[in-house]
């Protein structure tokens, strides 16, 4: 005989901002992170700053996320100010997406 499940609202709304979810999605955009730092594009002979890119991954987290700002989330992102165009490419730089393909490889 199957035992028969109740949901509690309250009960998994809690979980969902609870401190474990929260260092569970951490762990997991840590090593999205890691994915991208990996496969980040450096630049050539030519780059004034090679590297920087690679180096300016970050992960961010906070229990008051979401549309309604009650759950547990994390972000991974980098701070440069071209990364916007690594990602995305231009009519002269071709898209490297390197979050969306770290996002495909990581984090479980």
């Amino acid at each position: 005989m199957a035992a028969r499940f109740k949901m509690n609202r309250k009960g998994v709304g809690q979980l969902l901002k609870s401190e474990m979810i929260r260092a569970d999605l951490v762990r997991r955009a840590g090593e999205i992170k890691a994915t991208a730092v990996a496969i980040s594009p450096v630049g050539g002979a030519g780059d004034e700053h090679p590297g920087q890119y690679k180096g300016n991954w970050e992960v961010d987290s906070t229990r008051r996320g979401g549309r309604r700002r009650d759950r547990a989330v994390a972000y991974v992102r980098n701070t440069s100010y071209y990364a916007r165009w690594v990602e995305y490419g231009t009519e002269r730089v071709p898209a490297h997406h390197v979050l969306l393909r770290a996002a495909q490889m990581g984090g479980d």
